[in-house]
Parts: C-alpha cells; sequence; structure tokens
C-alpha cells in the first residue's frame, strides 16, 4: 500500500507571490486534493536578514486569495498556522548530530560542511524521467555548506530535514531545482531516509522565451488582486501553464481540474505567459458572475481608482454597474468604461471631437437635446423612442444622432448601452453636459 500523499510549498518571505511560486503551490495542492492527502505550508525563514513582514503577508494574502488554504500546522487562533523553519532549530541540531556521529561532517572556516559519498545519483523525476548525476568529481561538486560560521542553516540542509519530518511524499517543485536534487538524495541516505518522489516542473517563461523574472509586469500575484482579476480564472489559467487536461478544454472549474490532474500531464517543455489569454479567460468567468458578486468587486475597484464611493447612493451604483454587467474582462477597466457616471469633468478626445462635434452635427444635438427636455418620464424606453422620433424627423440615421450624444455626455466613442447609461445620469445632468458640449462647438 502506498504511503498517503504529503506535498509542501516552502517559500522564502523575502520579496512578493511569484506567480511562478503560486503556480507550484497549486500544483502541490491540487495533487493532494486529487489524491486526498495533505497540502503543508512551510516558511522557509531561516535568513533573517533578507525576511520581511510584507513578504510574509505577501504569500498568506496570495495564497488565500487563490483559495489554496493549508491542511496542517502548528495552531493559530483557530487556524492552522504555516511551519516557519527559523521554530525548528532543535530538530535541525537533532539531525545535525546524527550526521556528525556517522562522519559525514568535517569544519571549513567554522561553517560545516557535509561529506560527499563521491557517487552517481540517479534521480527519479515524474517529469524529466531519470537523470545520472556524477556528484564523484569534487571540483565540479564541492562539498556543500550545510551550516554558516554564524550558525545560520543551509537551505539544502533544512530542506531534507524537514520533509523527512513532515514525511513528505512527493516534491513537486521548479526544474531550476533540478540540479539540487542529487545532492539532497545524498543528505536523505546519510540520514537514513528513503528520498521522496519528484518531480521538476518547467519554469514559467515570458512570451519572448525569457524566464519571467520579479521585474516583469504580472510577475506578482498582488498585479492581479490589484488590478480586478478573478482568483478563479488566475487558478484556472495557472492549471494551464504546464499541465494539460489532453483535451482542448480552457476554461475549467477547480472540481474538475482535481479530478483531472495527475503528474502524468506535466508538459515537459517551458510553459509560456500570455497576458492576453489570461485577460481572455477572466472576461469569460467576469460575464458569468451573479451580480451581487459583480457589483462588490466593481465597488472595490472604484474605490481603489479613487471614485468618491460615498458621495453616491446604492441605488445609483447599483444601475450604474448594471450597465456594464457582462461588459468588461478585468475589473480595473471599470474606471475607463464607466468612469463618467462618478464625474462632472468631461473631456473629449481630440480626435474623436473632430469626427462628432462638427458643424453638422450641432443642429442634430440641440434637437436631441430639445427632445429629451420634452419627455415626461426620462427612462430608457422612452429616450430611445425620442432619438429614434429625432433622426426620422431630421431625415438622418439613427447613427448620426447616437454617436456626438455619447460623446457629448460620457467624453468616450464606446461604453454602456446608450439608452441605460442616460436613464442612470438623469434628465438634469444629461441635458447638462449636451449644453456644455454645445458651447464647445
Amino acid at each position: 500500500m502506498s504511503p498517503p500523499v504529503r506535498v509542501r510549498f516552502a517559500p522564502s518571505p523575502t520579496g512578493y507571490l511569484h506567480i511562478g511560486g503560486a503556480r507550484t503551490a497549486l500544483f502541490n495542492w491540487l495533487f493532494a486534493r486529487h489524491h486526498g492527502g495533505t497540502f503543508i505550508l512551510r516558511i522557509e525563514d531561516t535568513d533573517k536578514s533578507r525576511n520581511t513582514p510584507e513578504a510574509m503577508a505577501a504569500i498568506y494574502d496570495g495564497l488565500r486569495w487563490l483559495g489554496l488554504q493549508w491542511d496542517e500546522g502548528p495552531q493559530a487562533g483557530g487556524d492552522f498556522g504555516p511551519y516557519f523553519q527559523s521554530e525548528r532549530g532543535e530538530i535541525y541540531e537533532r539531525a545535525l548530530r546524527k550526521l556528525q556521529q556517522s562522519g559525514y561532517i568535517f569544519g571549513d572556516a567554522g561553517a560545516l560542511r557535509f561529506r560527499s559519498p563521491r557517487e552517481h545519483v540517479i534521480v527519479h523525476d515524474l517529469v524529466a524521467g531519470d537523470i545520472d548525476f556524477d556528484l564523484t568529481n569534487p571540483e565540479t561538486h564541492p562539498d556543500m555548506t550545510i551550516r554558516r560560521a554564524d550558525g545560520s542553516w543551509i537551505f539544502h540542509f533544512v530542506n531534507v530535514v524537514d520533509d523527512i519530518e513532515m514525511k513528505i511524499s512527493h516534491v513537486i517543485r521548479g526544474d531550476d531545482h533540478l540540479s539540487n536534487a542529487p545532492k539532497h538524495i545524498e543528505l536523505y541516505r546519510a540520514l537514513g531516509a528513503e528520498p521522496p518522489q519528484f518531480a521538476h516542473i518547467p519554469l514559467i517563461h515570458n512570451q519572448n522565451g525569457t524566464k519571467m523574472s520579479k521585474r516583469d509586469q504580472g510577475a506578482a500575484v498582488s498585479y492581479y488582486i490589484d488590478h480586478g482579476y478573478l482568483p478563479e480564472a488566475v487558478v484556472n489559467y495557472l492549471c494551464l501553464l504546464g499541465w494539460s487536461p489532453k483535451d482542448d478544454r480552457q476554461k475549467m472549474s477547480i472540481d474538475e481540474v482535481i479530478r483531472d490532474f495527475t503528474l502524468n500531464n506535466i508538459v515537459k517543455g517551458e510553459a509560456t505567459f500570455d497576458p492576453a489569454k489570461l485577460r481572455w479567460l477572466n472576461g469569460e468567468y467576469a460575464r458569468e458572475l451573479p451580480f451581487d458578486r459583480f457589483f462588490s468587486l466593481g465597488i472595490e475597484s472604484l474605490r481603489r481608482a479613487g471614485v468618491p464611493i460615498e458621495n453616491f447612493s446604492e441605488e445609483y451604483l447599483r444601475a450604474a454597474l448594471k450597465t456594464c454587467e457582462t461588459k468588461i474582462a478585468v475589473f480595473d477597466e471599470l474606471q475607463t468604461y464607466a468612469g463618467f457616471y462618478f464625474t462632472d469633468e468631461i473631456t473629449y478626445p481630440p480626435e474623436a471631437a473632430t469626427k462628432q462635434f462638427t458643424p453638422e452635427n450641432l443642429p442634430r444635438l440641440q434637437a436631441v437635446r430639445n427632445a429629451f427636455a420634452r419627455l415626461t418620464t426620462f427612462d430608457a424606453a422612452n429616450i430611445e423612442s425620442a432619438l429614434r422620433k429625432t433622426a426620422a424627423d431630421l431625415g438622418v440615421k439613427l447613427g448620426f444622432l447616437v454617436h456626438p450624444t455619447r460623446l457629448a455626455v460620457t467624453g468616450s466613442t464606446a461604453g454602456p448601452s446608450l439608452y441605460h447609461l442616460l436613464e442612470v445620469l438623469g434628465r438634469e445632468k444629461v441635458l447638462s453636459r449636451i449644453d456644455r458640449a454645445v458651447q464647445q462647438m
């Protein structure tokens, strides 16, 4: 009988949560959920000089936003906290003594080093296959330090000790760690432990083929939180970076992915991050949102953009955002798409103004203004009827009225349904904006 599946995500709190790290966490979480196993969060914080509270918060916030809750750890306020390596010193000391007693440790300028057995190590990788690493040459593979002269621990040692102590069954991580695997296997064997199964997944690259670095826009999970992406869309997209469901599916529920997720479907080639595809996929999810959630996310996005939400009634806000439902792909588009609802400082793009605010359109806009002023009920149906009748009276196509009216009232050539946005703005504001546009023509 196979041992239970136990996997971990082990980030260092030295910067923001990288999208590649989030993908690694996701794959571990999916693997655990697929097999009914355990997903552990372990914070590798032994390098105190580089750790920051902001980076720690970014890890928690990012994982929770993505829905990747961990299953085990010290109890903290009713929830599981993560494991912190900085709190596990006694465990590492115990493992060190075991290696010292077995003759594996020697000192070098105050640091402690692990004496390599000098052998070939075959890494049986579930993605990359079997790889033979020749560790016999000390020039190319020097004995690794496991403890610095200042007493701090090196990643390789504590990583292996923790994986042994936590009974990790599978190590799923980026393939930039593949070269570390043979060193770690040496430590497992020296500590008398069976190595876990390894699965090194392809790194995420930009469309130009370069590795996605911290300097690239969109490399941080916080970018997607701040720009109004939906976590379910980001998770869906990350699933497709390095993993394939073996069919043409793009949009998948998390339950579908959990059901189908296996390491056999990990793609060996590099994973290319396509921002346009993610934006498209986010739009697919956004169009299916219940309005209450669309509204709350929209309000949150507008608030981040500096819109004084508190100056408007909830009735007005809901009516305004209702006209935007199913129309945007990402919530950071909302301010551009519908900002005219929340300001009277309407500006006109020069090119659009040149095209629409012409001498021919001046009497047309005045006629529209007069038709709106005569309406007894200023709602979408009556607004549409008034525009159509005015166009017929003037002997022009409806578009000759719609386009200059939209520009006059919103400062844009595109946006929500004209008839409905005019109803939301109300007669007084609409007439005032048309008057202002007419004065500039």
